[in-house]
């Protein structure tokens, strides 16, 4: 189920209290049209994990806002993604962890600094 809904949620969930966000918004920070955004909160609308309101300020946008059960779903997801994370790390010697840290911290330093004033 994670994986089935998971980019909508997870967009939804970081755009933090009170977890709602117009569908426009949410189509450029899961770099999808707006009409494939549309389909996903049908599907997710369907599953009963979010709702759909018009917008206060503008009639013509919809907001998108967790249900409890679109919430429950979406903390569970990152709290096996964060364990399995975990483990996959637990894996590794303290040597192998310090390498891949410095890896992905120079990997990491570009899009931290994307003018390029390193």
């Amino acid at each position: 189920m994670h994986g089935q809904h998971g980019v909508g949620l997870c967009a939804l969930r970081r755009a933090g209290e009170p977890y709602e966000r117009a569908s426009g918004k949410l189509a450029a920070h899961t770099m999808v049209t707006t009409g494939a955004m549309a389909k996903r909160i049908d599907r997710l609308e369907q599953a009963g994990l979010v709702t759909r309101r018009r917008s206060d300020a503008d009639q013509r946008s919809r907001i998108v806002r967790f249900t409890e059960s679109g919430r429950d779903l979406i903390d569970r997801a990152f709290t096996d993604h964060m364990r399995n994370e975990r483990r996959l790390l637990d894996l590794l010697t303290s040597t192998e962890a310090e390498a891949l840290e410095t890896l992905l911290a120079s990997w990491l330093s570009p899009m931290d600094n994307p003018s390029g004033d390193a």
